[in-house]
Formats: C-alpha cells, structure tokens, sequence
C-alpha cells in the first residue's frame, strides 16, 4: 500500500514542469490557463468517479489511473506545446480524479474489515509521507537527468514511474469487501468467491447516497468544508518553481529548493498519527503559522524565504491531513468513495480560484507577492476551521472523548458510547468544551 502510493508522485517531470512550458514559450498567464484547466478538468470528474469507485471495482480504477497519468506525460515529451500541455493536464485531471476518493476510501474501508480503522490517520500520514520521500528523490533526480538528456529523458523517466505504480496497483493485498466498498459490504465475511455478490448497488444509487450524506449530514458537512478550504488554498504551491525563477535563481538549482519544501511536507504528514487529536483552536494556530510562514518566505531572498516556505508548507499539509481523517471518520454510509470525492471538488473549486488569482496578479505585482497574498485568506480561513470544527457544548448531551458530565456536552446529535457511570467515551471526534 505505501509502495504504491510513494511512486504516484515520484515523478522528476513535477520539479521541473513549470520551467518546461516557460521553455517553450508559454507566459505566466498561460500556464495559470493551464492550471486552471487542470482543476476544471479534476472538477467535472471528481464526483462521477467517486461514484464509480463505490460501484465497481477500486483496485482496477487505481490501475486505469497510472496508466491515464503515463499518458499525460507523453504529451508534454513529445507534443511540447500549449496545445501538447493543455492535453497532458486534461489526462492528469481525470487520472487524479479516478485515484481520489479512491485510495481514500479502499484504505479506510480495508481498515473497518481488519477492526483497525483507528490507524487511518497514521497509515495515511506514512503514505502521504513516503510519497513525498519519494518526489523528493525524483525532484533531486530531475537535476542529472536533465544535464544528461534535457526535458525529454526527465518525460520518459516520469512515464516509467507512472507506469510503475500501474503495476504496483494491480497488486494491492487488499480485501474483497474493501474492493468493492458498498456494492460488497460483507464479501469478506462470506469468503471470495470470485463473483460479484447479488446485492450489488447501482450506480446512480450509490451517487445519490453520497451526496446525501455530504450536504445533509451536519458532521460531514463541517469536516467537508473545513477539509477544502485547507487544501485548496495551498494550491499555490504550483507556483514555488515561479518564486525561485522570478528571485533569479538558476533553473538547476530550482529543483533543490523545491526539493526542499516536499522534504519539510513528508515530516509534516509522517507526524500526522501523533497530531490526529489537535484541539480546533490548535489547527487553526498551526494552518495561520504555515501561511504566514510561506507569505513571508516567498517575498524575501530564495534561499532564506524558502526555509519559511518549507516550514510552512510542512505545518499545512500536516493540518490537512488531520481535517481529512476526521472527515473519513465522520462517514457513516455505503458511500464513501463518493462523499470523498465531494471533498475533492471543493478543494478544486478552491484551487480554481487561487491559480486564476496568481495568474492574474503576477502579470501586475509579480509571482512571489502574488503568492504571498494567497495567505491573508489562508488566515481567515483558519479562523473558519477552528469555528467550524468546535461543537457547541450544554449540560445534557455527551461530549465524546470526555467522561460524562453536565459541562461535556456537544452538538453532534449521537448517543453516549460508554460506560453510563462516567467512563471516558469512544467517539473520538473534535471537541472544546471551554
């Protein structure tokens, strides 16, 4: 499972991709355009896809997902043009569409079969980290390949690490049940028997189902707002190579810089099984930090500013992280794929919004102080998290994670789990009585 997640992002092309289109032309303006496509593409799939991967099989999807994002490499290779980028970034879209939500949803869901769904946010936190160990490797590696063979070796060198996780998709040791996710809730129990069971659930069933959770469910719907306003504002983070060029660093060296950032973000995400319990009034301490730390970072000198940039970047994608368990724990239907997916749109509809901002701006005050300025709404949007999160607290409802008393009390509308004599509770869910 980490073996096939580390190599989604072990591609040297993402260190160096921005140079690549500026090399062949494109101004600032057009590769927002690009960006933006990018997102608009991830946001018109995200959600059918979602629905999907609660209908049919997930491994399979994870595989059609490599293969989809080896092609969006070869475009850039060997159509290397506005044209040739717009048609890799169409293909990456509905590649990152098909994995999210996705992986998501088959770890989480294995998890619940095996009774150990409390390591989520550990595991998750080792896989996103181990990825990033691995684009680390590959953004260092971006540097030879690019001396010895230019742009093209470092294409074909992304091409084979995508076709690689194929592979390692195919061979994911994951349950039936987990697989199949609703359509298959209790295949495992029942034995593989190599057939699809009759209870099968319809797509348009599963679809409805999820996005009834995601818009009526109250605890799902605070995590999934909160969840994309925290990811889709470091969207920006696309921009960093920009930053280091517009300082006037060499394009040889912009991949070490780069590198130095993804190594700060896989500390931050290892670290998300320790941090899974942060109070709100903590996340939203630690998401205002990391953006005033990349906003400062990005406006002085690139060497110093990127060590800010790096230890920013490391504190969001460690909130991140933590926004997103709770969202998965607060599922409770057949699902989840697709309320997964709906996290994926608002984080697109986000992002949207922050690369059209950048693009726009820089063409007047310039990429880093365009950057920067993506922080003041990163700010307010810590504050938003840190009340959406807090679950208003009155004598007579239970607080989970507390003993019951008549101050711990929360919102969330469920039963006491526990000991009815005042032992600590089991519903691990966010909570601030002060």
């Amino acid at each position: 499972m980490l073996a096939y997640h580390a190599s989604r992002d072990a591609i040297p092309l993402y260190a160096v991709y921005a140079l690549l289109f500026a090399e062949h032309g494109l101004s600032a303006g057009q590769i927002s355009s690009l960006f933006v496509i990018w997102s608009v593409t991830a946001f018109v799939a995200e959600v059918p896809s979602g629905a999907w991967a609660d209908t049919v099989d997930r491994r399979l999807l994870l595989v059609v997902s490599a293969l989809i994002h080896a092609a969006a490499f070869a475009a850039w290779t060997w159509w290397p043009s506005y044209a040739g980028f717009l048609l890799g970034f169409v293909l990456w879209g509905v590649s990152g569409a098909l994995m999210s939500g996705t992986f998501e949803a088959l770890l989480y869901d294995d998890l619940v079969v095996r009774g150990e769904s409390p390591r989520y946010p550990r595991l998750i936190g080792y896989a996103r980290s181990s990825a990033l160990v691995f684009t680390l490797l590959a953004e260092l590696a971006a540097v030879p390949l690019l001396h010895a063979g230019g742009y093209q070796l470092v294409g074909v060198a992304s091409m084979g690490m995508a076709l690689l996780q194929g592979l390692l998709a195919a061979t994911l040791p994951v349950s039936r049940s987990a697989r199949h996710g609703g359509r298959d809730p209790v295949g495992e129990q029942e034995g593989d028997s190599g057939g699809d069971s009759g209870g099968d659930v319809g797509y348009l069933v599963m679809l409805r189902a999820g996005l009834s959770e995601a818009s009526r469910t109250p605890s799902v719907r605070r995590a999934l707002l909160v969840a994309s306003v925290l990811v889709g504002m470091t969207a920006y983070d696309e921009f960093f190579p920009l930053v280091a060029d517009a300082h006037g660093v060499e394009a040889t060296t912009v991949p070490v810089l780069v590198a130095l950032a993804t190594l700060a973000q896989a500390v931050g995400t290892a670290l998300a099984g320790r941090t899974a319990r942060m109070s709100p009034r903590t996340l939203a301490a630690v998401v205002a930090g990391g953006a005033a730390l990349i906003s400062g970072g990005a406006l002085m000198h690139p060497y110093v500013g990127f060590l800010g940039i790096a230890l920013g970047y490391g504190l969001l994608n460690n909130a991140m992280i933590v926004a997103e368990t709770r969202l998965q724990d607060s599922i409770q239907g057949p699902a989840r794929a697709t309320v997964t997916s709906v996290l994926g749109v608002g984080e697109e509809t986000v992002a949207l919004v922050t690369y059209a901002f950048v693009g726009l701006g820089s063409g007047v005050i310039g990429v880093p102080v365009a950057v920067a300025l993506v922080g003041l709404p990163l700010v307010a949007g810590a504050v938003t998290s840190h009340l959406m999160l807090v679950h208003r607290c009155w004598p007579g409802v239970c607080c989970p994670g507390l003993p019951r008393t008549q101050r711990a009390a929360c919102s969330l509308g469920r039963p006491c789990v526990g000991d009815p004599a005042g032992a600590q509770m089991r519903d691990a869910g966010p909570h601030d009585i002060r």
